[in-house]
């Protein structure tokens, strides 16, 4: 049941936006068995003044085109898998809607499976 929270400049489509939303998805799908219909994600879009980055920060020359996706997720996933996830998620985005690898941003932040509730006050998972 992951969360994801994508923040952008302002001034793409909503087609480039639908299609971040969409390689995450497949990402998460091949990488960490995702079951289908389990997407829960908003994306935010920031002007400049509210956008601020490292252009150069671990040698990755990144440009204003940086997307970040932060992900939170049970704590069930492998070294392994988060490298794959990574990879992928940078692998699709760059396919479509053509963000440059260097640009793709992601955090994974891992909750104990109680910490969850989707609906009706109950924790599903606890």
């Amino acid at each position: 049941m992951p969360l994801v929270h994508i923040a952008m400049r302002t001034g793409k489509t909503d087609a480039y936006r639908q299609a971040i939303f969409d390689g995450v998805y497949d990402a998460l799908r091949e990488t960490f068995n995702v079951p289908e219909d389990d997407q829960f994600m908003v994306l935010t879009e920031h002007d400049a003044a509210n956008f601020r980055y490292g252009k150069s920060y671990l040698d990755v020359s990144r440009s204003d085109d940086l997307v970040f996706i932060q992900i939170t997720a049970n704590n069930t996933r492998t070294v392994a898998q988060k490298k794959a996830l990574f990879r992928r998620i940078a692998a699709l985005l760059s396919e479509s809607p053509g963000i440059r690898q260097e640009d793709v941003f992601v955090s994974l932040v891992e909750v104990e499976k109680e910490n969850w509730s989707l609906g009706k006050g109950i924790a599903q998972y606890a």
